[in-house]
């Protein structure tokens, strides 16, 4: 596995293969960690590329940290900035890591820019550092789905996908569910 540093902050790039992937990190439960002393949660950095060594990720992938909130505090602006990276970049294919409470708001603002590109968001309902995190999991089958799914925007949790329109999250279940 090779490891490019980033040419700007927030960035890695791993490449194997002729597809690549581009990997948008804005925070959410995937990436928080526990501060054992008052019993908060907190962000410190993105755990996605150590959740891609550790699922021994073999795809060319490009991760660009864009925020790290949680999805209950994400405003219009960090919407459109996460719809202006995914128009500008030039992957096809793109994989956002995003809080569960409001991934639905996002899916539904980038798929309203009529980008022509694969973009699944996918999230977790445990922290990844808790080490029985779903996010692992949701990762990998993000990756799998935007490699497959046509042009389009979905969200990818708990081994299925869902169109941006057809999906809510259960709030009573914490399971995201066809509408």
């Amino acid at each position: 596995m090779k490891i490019f540093e980033p040419l700007d902050l927030g960035s890695l790039s791993l490449h194997h293969g002729s597809m690549s992937i581009r990997i948008l990190v804005t925070g959410g439960t995937f990436d928080k960690e526990y501060n054992e002393l008052n019993g908060t949660l907190f962000f410190k950095d993105t755990h996605v590329q150590e959740m891609l060594k550790l699922g021994r990720c073999k795809l060319e992938v490009d991760i660009r940290t864009l925020m790290l909130v949680d999805s209950l505090e994400m405003t219009e602006d960090d919407r459109k900035l996460i719809v202006d990276h995914c128009s500008k970049i030039k992957d096809e294919r793109i994989v956002i890591t995003h809080g569960t409470d409001t991934m639905e708001q996002t899916a539904r603002a980038i798929a309203q820019a009529n980008l022509n590109r694969t973009i699944v968001l996918t999230g977790a309902m445990i922290p990844y550092k808790f080490g029985s995190s779903d996010g692992l999991f949701n990762l990998g089958s993000a990756l799998a789905l935007v490699q497959t799914l046509p042009h389009g925007v979905y969200i990818a949790m708990n081994g299925r996908y869902f169109s941006w329109d057809h999906v809510r999250k259960n709030q009573s279940t914490g399971e995201f569910e066809e509408i």
